[in-house]
This record gives C-alpha cells, structure tokens and sequence, in this order.
C-alpha cells in the first residue's frame, strides 16, 4: 500500500506541476515502485499466510475479516496471473502515453499519437489474456472486472440498451420543444483567481477537509488519494466557461470526499479501506455534481455566495436562471461538459469504439472516423477536429480501456440512492437551500463511504434501496427534472 501511494503521488505530480522534461524519468519511476508492489502481491509468503487466514475459522465468522481475506485472495490470483515484466511495461508505456497524449492533444495530431495507443492496447489484451476470459464472455470483460468487479459487457449492454431507449426520445422530445433556458450566463466573463475562491468555499461548505486534501489544476480534472490524511483533486479554468468549471470541482469533490469518508486511518492498506468499484466512486461524484450542483435549491443557496466573490458580475441573475441554464440539453462535442441527457450517450460510443479497438475489428487508424461517425449518428454533432474528438479523453493514454461504462453505472447507481435517501431525509431540499449539507455526507457516510470494500457493488445497492441496480430512478429522475423544465 505505501509503494502504491508513492506511485499514486508521482502521478497526480506528472498532471500538475512535473516538468515535460522529466516525463522519460518519470515513466521509470513509476515502472520501477510498479514491479516492487507487483512482487509483493505476489509472493509466495502471502500465499501462505492468506491459506492459514482462510483456515481460520474465527476469522471467516468475522464479516470485516471475511471481507478484506475475499478481496485479498481476489487481488492475489489476478496478480499472479501477471508477470512482473508486464507491469512493468504497462506502467513505463503508459506513463511515456500519457505525455504523448498531452502533446498531441494539444497539437491536434491524432497520427503522432496513434502508435502509442496501438501499443497501450497490445498490453491490455496481453493482460486480458493473462487474466482469462471469463466463462461465456470476451476479453474485454477481464478488463472490466478491475474497474467494476463481477461486471460484464452483456450486463453494461442490457443497462446502456434500457437508457438508450428512453433517452433518445427526451432528448428528441426536448429538441422540439419551443422553450429554451436563458443563455445569458453563456457570455458572462469570470477571472479564474475569483472562480477559485469560489470553488473553495463551496467545497469546504459541502464538507471537503482541506487539511486533508488540496484543489489544484490540471489538463483533465481528476482526483487521487494516495493514503490517509491525503486526498487531492484538480480542476480547469476558463473565464468565458465559468460554471464548468464548479461543476467540475463538485464531481472531484464527490470523489474526494468519499475517499476522505472510508476507514484509510485504521485500516491503511485493507480492502474495507478501499473504494469497492468505479461505478461507486462515480456514483458520488456524478451525485454531488448533478443531484446537488445542478439543482435549483442549491443555487439558491449558493447564488448569493457567487456573487460576493466575483462583485456585480451576477447581478441580475436569479436563482431560476442559473439552474436553467446549467439544465440546458444540448448535443455537444465534450463528455466531462455534456449535460445530463445526452453524457450516457457519450460514454456509450466510448463503450463500443474500445471494445472494438481491444477485439481488433476497429484499427486504431480508422479511430477518428469511426469517432466522428457516431457523434453524427448519436448526438447530430460534427467533429471538427480531433483534440476535441477522439483525443479529448485521457483514460486511453493511461491504459484503463474498460474504464469508460462506469460513469454511466455510477449515474445509476447515484440515481438509486438518490430516491433512498430523499426519502430518509425529506427536507433535504430545504437544507441544501440553507447551505447545510452536514445531513447528505452523514448519510453518505454512513451508507456508502464507511463499509470501503466490505461489500461488492450490487450487494451495496441491494442493502441501501432494497434492490439490485436499475435504470429506472436515473430515467426518473431525468424525466423529472428535464420535461417540467422545458415543458413538455
């Protein structure tokens, strides 16, 4: 667990503050604290001592126990289905990709970057092969299984399938509607100094501890928590964008904050210290992102603090206005700056296109096209360059193909126990309105953030709402929010 922490805080250095310079070191550093944790996950002394623990029978009668030796012998036969040369490459590729990415990205050079994801993606089917395919499934589900343990391309595609049936309509139901939020805040010019003080009085009023963490910047948000007493998350300014970047600091933030509520102080290195899937660290994120930001209580709550910090750049501007405004369905070309209705769809086109790259019916070369086809089919968007195409995301570069359909299970799964704890709490929304939020992370906390790894994701579900995992709420919940709104 510390040699992972270590690589974990070498990573968040590398997205924020690392010298370009430094990127050939940097890559073999993290390859070299890689292969030290990758041998001791593997050694035959865990072996050992995990059969006698398994032996125990008052240990299997402890549920923590029981927990955390599942998980450990989970971890410890994937691990020793990898050779240490492979981790070792994996982590030296992707990190060398990843600085590539960023170039090309930023040069909108799609071909200078093609051979480094042709290379990113010959390890993962070296990993997916090393893994196994899992009875009746592909080897894109042995990639999966990382990211969201149990899960299976056919259960992703039965859940993406319901969405898609449902949304396709709102979303063309919406299209036709003659009402239109107000896109005045669209032409508003903020500071990024003033969106960041901003920033971080909502966050520390929603209940991020900053003694504990940080808000820094980087090219793509995200948030790491090497360890106890350490959680740090970025975000991106731009003065003409200026509430993308809040909503993103409150995703980060639902991550940061679930990470700062699992047991790490007593249980550094445990699996019931660890989050249990993506699909529920997403959950939380995308549900203070969405649930709470994009709702008309918090703004009403959080307006007259805006306009304290960025001076009579708000004024005018009500409550009403901004939730309509950042409620706006429209077909973009962005995932992290898509709204609500249409953000499944991009994750969806994600789904199908590295499925196809890792199986080998969709050549790398032909990515930008097979990219900008789906965009038109699915969302009427024309791609009009590839940096804000196949190149705007950085999962790829760092080698987490299988990563992508979690964002949309953590939106369900945000959904569903959204509907569990409105109605355990319900003057939720007249809390949020005052800015108390201490009832919502209590209740996260007690439910979600504690137990860590104790449960797998559907038996979480299943003991939070009384059923297992479900499109439903999320289309309600959409439903609910989006046809009232645009009045139809």
């Amino acid at each position: 667990a510390v040699l992972s922490s270590a690589s974990a805080t070498l990573g968040w250095d590398q997205e924020t503050v690392m010298p370009p310079a430094a990127a050939a070191l940097r890559a073999e550093q993290l390859s070299a604290l890689s292969a030290l944790a990758h041998e001791r996950r593997v050694s035959p002394r865990l072996a050992e001592l995990l059969e006698a623990c398994e032996g125990d029978a008052a240990l299997a009668a402890d549920p923590v126990a029981a927990a955390n030796l599942r998980e450990i012998r989970r971890d410890y036969d994937l691990a020793t289905r990898l050779p240490t040369s492979l981790v070792r490459e994996f982590a030296e590729v992707s990190s060398r990709a990843m600085e590539a990415w960023k170039d090309a990205r930023e040069r909108d050079d799609f071909a200078s970057f093609a051979p480094w994801l042709e290379r990113v993606l010959e390890l993962n089917r070296a990993k997916a092969e090393c893994y196994g395919v899992p009875a009746g499934g592909e080897p894109y589900d042995a990639l999966l299984d990382e990211y969201e343990p149990g899960m299976t391309s056919a259960q992703v595609q039965r859940v993406f399938g319901a969405l898609r049936a449902r949304l396709a309509p709102l979303i063309a139901d919406i299209a036709a509607s003659a009402t239109r939020p107000d896109a005045r805040l669209a032409t508003l010019r903020v500071p990024a100094a003033a969106q960041e003080k901003l920033n971080r009085r909502i966050l520390e009023t929603i209940g991020f501890d900053f003694r504990a963490g940080r808000l820094d910047v980087s090219t793509h948000p995200f948030c790491e928590s090497p360890g106890p007493g350490d959680t740090r998350m970025t975000t991106r300014y731009s003065e003409e964008a200026f509430l993308d970047s809040l909503v993103s600091s409150l995703h980060e933030a639902g991550h940061g904050m679930y990470e700062q509520g699992l047991p790490k102080a007593e249980a550094f290195g445990q699996p019931i210290a660890q989050a249990t899937s993506l699909g529920i660290h997403e959950s939380q994120s995308r549900m203070w992102e969405n649930m709470v930001g994009r709702s008309r209580p918090f703004w009403e709550w959080a307006l007259p603090l805006a306009r304290d910090t960025f001076g009579g750049v708000l004024d005018g501007t009500t409550a009403d206005e901004v939730f309509g405004f950042l409620n706006t369905v429209e077909p973009g070309l962005t995932r992290v700056e898509a709204d609500e209705a249409t953000y499944n769809l991009h994750i969806m086109l994600r789904f199908d296109l590295e499925r196809g790259m890792l199986h080998g019916d969709l050549p790398v070369r032909d990515l930008p096209g097979a990219w900008n086809e789906r965009m038109r089919q699915d969302l009427g968007v024309e791609v009009p360059d590839d940096r804000r195409g196949c190149l705007q995301d950085i999962h790829w570069s760092m080698g987490a193909v299988g990563y992508f359909p979690t964002y949309t299970l953590g939106n369900a799964y945000a959904a569903q126990f959204w509907e569990a704890l409105r109605a355990q709490l319900p003057d939720l929304d007249a809390q949020v309105a005052r800015g108390e939020f201490g009832a919502l992370l209590g209740w996260l906390r007690e439910n979600v953030h504690r137990h860590g790894g104790r449960y797998r994701a559907p038996e979480l579900c299943e003991r939070i709402t009384g059923r297992p995992l479900s499109p439903e709420p999320l289309l309600a919940y959409l439903e609910g929010k989006l046809r009232p709104l645009y009045g139809i």
